[in-house]
C-alpha cells in the first residue's frame, strides 16, 4: 500500500472577483432602469419610483434595527428621513385621521401603561407623532423642496459613513454577513436625494 494523494479542493472564494461581478451587474441593472424609466414617462416617474424605494429602504433599516440585527448606527435619524421621503399617498393617509388615532393610542399607552408599551414601538410612534403634528411650512416647503432633499442626502451620507466606520472599512461592510443588507439599504437611501437634486438643478 503506497501513499494516497488526494485532490485538493479550493474552498476559498475569491471575494474580490465576486464583488466586482456584483458591481458590474448593479451597473447593468442601473442602466436598464434608467432606459426603462425614460421610456415610461421621463424623469418625473423616476423620482417618484426612487422615492418609494428610498422610503421602503429606510423602513427596512428601521425594522432591521428593531429586530435581532441591532446595529451601532444612529437609527433615530431614519425617522426624519422617512418623514422627508415618504410618498404623498402614504404621508397624507398617516397625517390624517388614521394617524391621529394611532398617535392618540400610542401616547395613551406610553403615559398610562408604560410597562405594556414595547421598546420597539418608540421609533414608529415618534414617526406617527411627527407626521401628525408637523407644521404646514415643514410639510409643504421643506419636505417637497430641495432643502428636504439636501437634509435627506446628509442623513444618508452620515449613516453610510457611520456604518462603514463601525464595520471596519468599506470592504468589511460588504463581507460581514449582516453588513451586506445594511450597506445596500443605506446606499438605497442615497439614491433618491441625489436623483431629486440632479433633476432640480
Amino acid at each position: 500500500m503506497g501513499r494516497v494523494d488526494y485532490l485538493a479542493m479550493k474552498t476559498d472564494v475569491d471575494t474580490v472577483a465576486i464583488v466586482k461581478s456584483d458591481v458590474e451587474e448593479l451597473k447593468l441593472a442601473a442602466k436598464k432602469l434608467l432606459t426603462d424609466v425614460s421610456n415610461l414617462g421621463g424623469l418625473a416617474f423616476g423620482v417618484s419610483f426612487v422615492k418609494w424605494i428610498a422610503s421602503f429602504s429606510a423602513i427596512y433599516l428601521l425594522i432591521l434595527d428593531r429586530t435581532n440585527w441591532r446595529t451601532k448606527m444612529l437609527t433615530s435619524l431614519l425617522i426624519p428621513y422617512i418623514f422627508l421621503t415618504l410618498p404623498g399617498v402614504i404621508f397624507n393617509f398617516l397625517s390624517g385621521d388614521v394617524g391621529k388615532w394611532i398617535a392618540f393610542v400610542a401616547v395613551v399607552l406610553r403615559l398610562f401603561f408604560p410597562k405594556h408599551f414595547p421598546d420597539w414601538l418608540e421609533m414608529p410612534g415618534s414617526l406617527i407623532l411627527l407626521l401628525v403634528v408637523s407644521p404646514h411650512f415643514l410639510v409643504h416647503h421643506i419636505r417637497g423642496g430641495w432643502i428636504g432633499s439636501v437634509i435627506s442626502l446628509f442623513i444618508g451620507c452620515y449613516l453610510l459613513q457611520e456604518h462603514i466606520r463601525v464595520s471596519g472599512g468599506f470592504r468589511n461592510s460588504f463581507t460581514q454577513p449582516r453588513g451586506v443588507s445594511n450597506t445596500l439599504g443605506i446606499i438605497l437611501l442615497l439614491v433618491y436625494p441625489v436623483w431629486a437634486l440632479i433633476i432640480r438643478v
